[in-house]
């Protein structure tokens, strides 16, 4: 029999249906990485989410056969350690394709209309006291015409894009930072970078994509340009982003994730100067949690499960 342990339960609100085989079910609302291996000693297959499967985990748990990642991506696990076990690993594919864009867009559509410099100058009696029925205090750009660059082409930024169009926005795709050549239908890496309003971020975090978006990066985009982040906290140099917006390197960032989650004290992307900025937006990784998108995961999670305990594995990242 199957015993199956899924350690982050609260990590999904949603209804998740039980595999329909045989199976022995244990689930933990939260689970520290000190806690892995004991709640996994003897499963045979694990759901995780954000929980840490290193080597010597996969090591210390010879009844491991499949990790079951409840997210796309899989930076938490150790694929070398499972592959040189035979262990498989599935993820999740293609549940967020609406939600993220549109959480993206949420973010673009705020920055490049000043919404929070708007409404900070109507909480201090801005209009009351402008005489006139607008003012125009902060600018607003409009998205129709712009140009927005997307650096990873999956489902998520394949959903980005049909919104761009359908704002009326040019969409340049960029190819791999130091590739030697341009695959049709891409941009080369600099040139994105040089030319886009909006460039947003859609690959996973790798030890190619950590800190893709450094200083040099940031110095390249337009002063008028703004970064979107709904991707991996990892992507993007921190500290140099900071300096980016308060120097004014681009004109505003609305990230969804950092590097550490959640951040613990002192963390400098919830540094209150930082977040009290209007140019900065910053959302708590929710941009993947609408319901129906939730519900669509945790349905995919099972599916993965079963499908792997008839003898034909699906999403397999190994």
């Amino acid at each position: 029999m199957q015993r199956i342990v899924f350690l982050e339960r609260e990590s999904v609100i949603a209804e998740v249906r039980r595999p329909a085989f045989a199976h022995e079910w244990v689930e933990y609302p939260k689970t520290s990485p000190a806690e892995v291996i004991e709640r996994l000693a003897g499963a045979t297959i694990a759901i995780i989410n954000k929980a840490p499967l290193p080597a010597a985990a996969v090591d210390a748990l010879p009844a491991l056969k499949l990790v079951a990642v409840a997210a796309t991506g899989t930076n938490v696990v150790d694929l070398a350690a499972c592959k040189a076990r035979g262990i498989i690993v599935s993820n999740i594919r293609g549940y967020a394709e609406h939600t993220v864009p549109e959480h993206v867009f949420a973010l673009t559509l705020a920055l490049s209309r000043n919404l929070v410099a708007w409404r900070e100058s109507l909480l201090a009696g801005r209009w009351q006291q402008s005489g006139q029925w607008c003012f125009f205090d902060h600018p607003i750009r409009d998205l129709h015409g712009a140009t927005l660059g997307l650096i990873g082409s999956g489902s998520l930024g394949n959903g980005v894009a049909r919104l761009a169009e359908a704002f009326g926005m040019r969409v340049l795709r960029a190819e791999r930072k130091g590739a030697a050549t341009v695959r049709p239908g891409y941009t080369a890496f600099a040139e994105v970078l040089a030319r886009a309003d909006v460039i947003s971020l859609h690959c996973p975090l790798t030890p190619e994509t950590k800190n893709l978006i450094g200083e040099a990066e940031l110095q390249a985009m337009q002063r008028s340009a703004l970064l979107i982040n709904t991707a991996r906290g990892g992507i993007v140099d921190e500290v140099a982003l900071i300096r980016a917006l308060k120097e004014g390197w681009i004109a505003g960032a609305g990230f969804d994730v950092i590097s550490a989650e959640p951040p613990l004290a002192g963390h400098p992307m919830v540094d209150p100067e930082l977040l009290a900025r209007p140019n900065f937006l910053l959302t708590p990784h929710v941009a993947w949690t609408s319901r129906s998108a939730m519900q669509s995961l945790v349905d995919q999670l099972i599916a993965n499960i079963e499908a792997f305990a008839a003898g034909k594995p699906q999403n397999q990242v190994i």
